[in-house]
């Protein structure tokens, strides 16, 4: 009688055990893991792809002052060089070039950061702005990612657009012709730069 009593809840609990095997092999149970939080990369990032070489895209990340402002202040290609961004009184950024592979990788820290335009004016700080060049085929691409701008921040939508532009647009044209779409005072490059540098 225990016998049959421990021999049917042994029974029963290998049941439960196999349909919950079951359950998580399930399509369904499979999308939703890897849809949790936990398993999403969710940090911004933008790729693209040109002709010109891995070295030739390497410089042309380095020069700072040829795609992204034209008033960076600092040493934008050095290891452990610190440099500074301001775009009017919307945004300013301090960097520390952290990781320096030539042809193959750039990472930033962001070691300050205000924007005007958020309730946490430092967003950004501690976050890493990551560039890996690679060859994929005969182009030459390379893969921005912010590490750390996630859709959580006030400042995402703002930050995702001006990346969009600064990466997809005049880092793309400093590599290909030489001369980049920098901004600067008086010179807004996003819609966004020319609504927040009117704002009083």
């Amino acid at each position: 009688m225990t016998f049959n009593r421990f021999k049917n809840t042994h029974l029963f609990i290998e049941g439960i055990i196999t349909c919950i095997f079951a359950f998580c092999h399930t399509t369904s149970f499979s999308q939703n893991l890897l849809q949790s939080p936990r398993m999403k990369r969710p940090d911004f990032t933008t790729t693209l792809l040109v002709d010109q070489s891995t070295t030739e895209a390497f410089k042309a990340i380095n020069n700072v002052r040829g795609w992204w402002s034209e008033e960076i202040e600092g040493n934008t290609d050095k290891l452990n060089s610190e440099f500074k961004y301001h775009y009017q009184d919307v945004h300013r950024s301090q960097m520390k070039i952290i990781e320096m592979i030539p042809g193959k990788k750039i990472v930033w820290l962001v070691i300050d950061n205000y924007f005007k335009f958020t309730k946490d004016k430092t967003e950004w700080k501690g976050t890493k702005i990551v560039f890996e060049i690679s060859k994929t085929g005969k182009k030459t691409e390379i893969r921005f990612t912010h590490v750390g701008l996630i859709p959580e921040y006030e400042c995402f939508e703002i930050c995702r657009d001006a990346w969009t532009n600064y990466i997809q647009n005049s880092l793309r044209s400093l590599i290909t012709t030489g001369k980049g779409q920098p901004n600067g005072t008086g010179k807004p490059q996003t819609e966004n730069e020319k609504k927040l540098g009117s704002d009083k």
